[in-house]
C-alpha cells in the first residue's frame, strides 16, 4: 500500500529566480560520486567518508577540511578535471526545460557551488540554457550555506534578495537563500520535505511548477502543489 502525502495548492510571486544546478537544474550525482571516489583512492583516503564530505559544499571548502596542509589549488585542478570528463549519465531534472526555455534572461540566474569551468560543462552537455552572469564557487570568500552567493544572485538580477525565490535541493543551499533574506523553494532530490527546515514551500521537482510572466514591473507568478507551506 502507498500513502499520498497531501500536498496544498500555492501561488507564490516573485520578481527573480535563483536556480541552484546540481539537484535542481541537472543531476551529476553519479559524477560526482565516482569522481570523489577516485581522488579519495589516489591520496589511499577512506572513500565513503570522503564521498558524503564533498556533497552540498564547494569542492575547495572539502580539499580545504580534508587536506589542511595540501596544495588546494592544484586539487582542486585535480578534483575539477575528473568531473569534467566525466558527464556520461548527467541527466537534465524533469520540468526544467519547459520553464528556462521560456523565461526571459532578465529573470533568473544559476548560483552554484561548481567552479565556473565546471558548471559551463555541465550545462553544456545537458543543454540547458545559461545566462550570461552566473555565480561560480570561486566568486565567492564563503560559501553556502553563508548567504553571499545568493546576495551575488540577486546582484546579478539587479534586486533586493528579499525579491527573489530561491531554487534549492541541499539543506546547505536552503540555508544560504533563507539568509540572503529571499524565499526558498525546495526539490526533495536529496532531502526530504522533513529535513528542508528553511525551506519556505517543498515540491518533489520541477515537473510540477508552472512560471508565468506577469509583464510589465509585475514580474513572475509561479504556480505549484507544495508538500509544506
Amino acid at each position: 500500500m502507498t500513502v499520498e502525502q497531501a500536498t496544498t495548492a500555492v501561488t507564490i510571486h516573485t520578481r527573480g529566480l535563483l536556480f541552484d544546478m546540481d539537484g535542481v537544474l541537472v543531476s551529476s550525482l553519479n559524477s560526482v560520486e565516482r569522481s570523489w571516489r577516485r581522488w579519495a583512492e589516489r591520496h589511499g583516503m577512506e572513500v565513503d567518508s570522503t564521498v558524503r564530505a564533498a556533497h552540498g559544499r564547494r569542492a575547495i571548502d572539502t580539499l580545504r577540511a580534508l587536506l589542511p596542509e595540501g596544495d588546494h589549488a592544484a586539487e582542486l585542478k585535480a578534483i575539477e578535471d575528473l568531473e569534467v570528463a566525466d558527464m556520461a549519465d548527467l541527466e537534465v531534472l524533469d520540468g526544467v526545460m519547459p520553464i528556462l526555455t521560456a523565461l526571459p534572461q532578465k529573470y533568473w540566474t544559476i548560483v552554484t557551488s561548481a567552479t565556473g569551468r565546471l558548471a559551463r560543462a555541465r550545462l553544456a552537455y545537458g543543454g540547458v540554457p545559461v545566462p550570461q552572469s552566473i555565480v561560480t564557487g570561486e566568486m565567492v570568500e564563503v560559501g553556502k550555506p553563508g548567504p553571499e552567493p545568493y546576495m551575488k544572485g540577486a546582484q546579478i538580477l539587479g534586486l533586493p534578495p528579499g525579491d527573489c525565490l530561491v531554487i534549492e535541493d541541499s539543506v546547505s543551499g536552503a540555508q544560504a537563500g533563507h539568509k540572503a533574506g529571499c524565499k526558498v523553494l525546495a526539490t526533495t532530490f536529496l532531502h526530504s520535505a522533513d529535513e528542508l527546515t528553511a525551506a519556505d514551500w517543498v515540491v518533489h521537482s520541477l515537473a510540477g511548477v508552472t512560471v508565468t510572466v506577469l509583464g510589465g514591473d509585475r514580474g513572475l507568478m509561479l504556480e505549484l502543489q507544495s508538500l509544506r507551506g
